[in-house]
């Protein structure tokens, strides 16, 4: 034998000593796992009040008055307001502009409106500016595109559990299968995710793309819907971020949360993009409206 272990008494240490080494292992893994669980519970208790604001501006460079656009007989920020308001977990609903002919037409219909000023750079900016200005305390901020006027109100819910749930996020969206035909079209923005749903990259190019150069119809491609939300606390400090590289080459606001090291959840949902991008597409709405009887 070997010295210290002659006797049944040292055995029995050791079986003891065991025994306690194993069961300290075990709380321990039990007790990492109550804290994951309370984190959890706590982010999403803390994540409770969320808003959702509609940023709408008069002035764009491809659509002015786009906001003001008659979608058979009510105007696309109504109808965009109008599906927003039938998601559950939204405690209010706001639309954020700079323009005076916005604000009245979504007064005259009943929504909140929130003034803010012209020098807002985007949406996400505009966004801030009304939280700030709102006066209540908010955990999620949700910028829901007023170009989007058949937004379903389930995928509002959606990208707010989301973050809800996922406490090293800031930012949660939404994605849905790209078609073919929207593959080369830079107002589609695609996007590709990790294994944990969480944002990779965002490109108004096609991503991945392989090297035959061609559209691989076997590949599920992912297309970015323009609904997003934030952490309250994250959006506050959002404006203060220096821009960066990609977000300036790609002209799109969420690269410049992730080249910042931030994390961004992303949920995939069976839903067609039915974006407002140029007055070619007012007619294609329409349509569209018309096959699912929405008057």
């Amino acid at each position: 034998m070997s010295p210290g272990l002659n006797s049944s008494s040292d055995s029995d240490t050791i079986t003891t000593t065991s025994s306690w080494i194993i069961r300290g292992i075990l709380a321990g893994a039990a007790f990492a796992g109550a804290c994951v669980f309370v984190t959890l519970r706590r982010s999403a208790k803390l994540r409770s009040q969320v808003v959702g604001i509609i940023p709408a501006r008069f002035a764009s460079s491809r659509f002015e008055g786009k906001p003001l656009v008659p979608l058979l007989g009510k105007p696309m920020i109504q109808r965009t307001w109008e599906r927003a308001k039938l998601a559950t977990t939204l405690d209010q609903l706001v639309v954020a502009t700079d323009d005076e002919k916005i604000a009245e037409c979504c007064r005259g219909f009943g929504a909140d409106v929130i003034m803010t000023s012209e020098s807002c750079r985007n949406g996400t900016e505009r966004c801030n500016e009304a939280l700030k200005k709102l006066g209540k305390k908010f955990d999620i901020v949700v910028n829901i595109q007023g170009d989007e006027p058949l937004i379903e109100p389930v995928i509002i819910d959606g990208v707010v559990k989301a973050l809800q749930a996922a406490p090293d996020a800031v930012f949660s969206t939404a994605v849905t299968s790209l078609e073919p035909e929207d593959a080369s079209d830079p107002n589609r923005v695609k996007c590709v995710v990790d294994n944990r749903g969480y944002a990779i990259y965002f490109s108004r190019g096609l991503i991945p793309f392989n090297k035959s150069g061609k559209v691989n119809p076997h590949f599920p491609y992912f297309l970015h819907l323009g609904i997003q939300s934030f952490d309250a606390q994250f959006l506050r400090i959002y404006p203060e971020l220096s821009p960066t590289p990609l977000q300036l080459e790609e002209d799109l606001e969420q690269l410049k949360v992730l080249e910042h090291g931030y994390k961004m959840k992303v949920i995939r949902v069976d839903h067609d993009a039915h974006g407002v991008d140029t007055p070619e597409d007012v007619a294609k709405i329409e349509a569209l409206m018309r096959a699912q009887n929405l008057s």
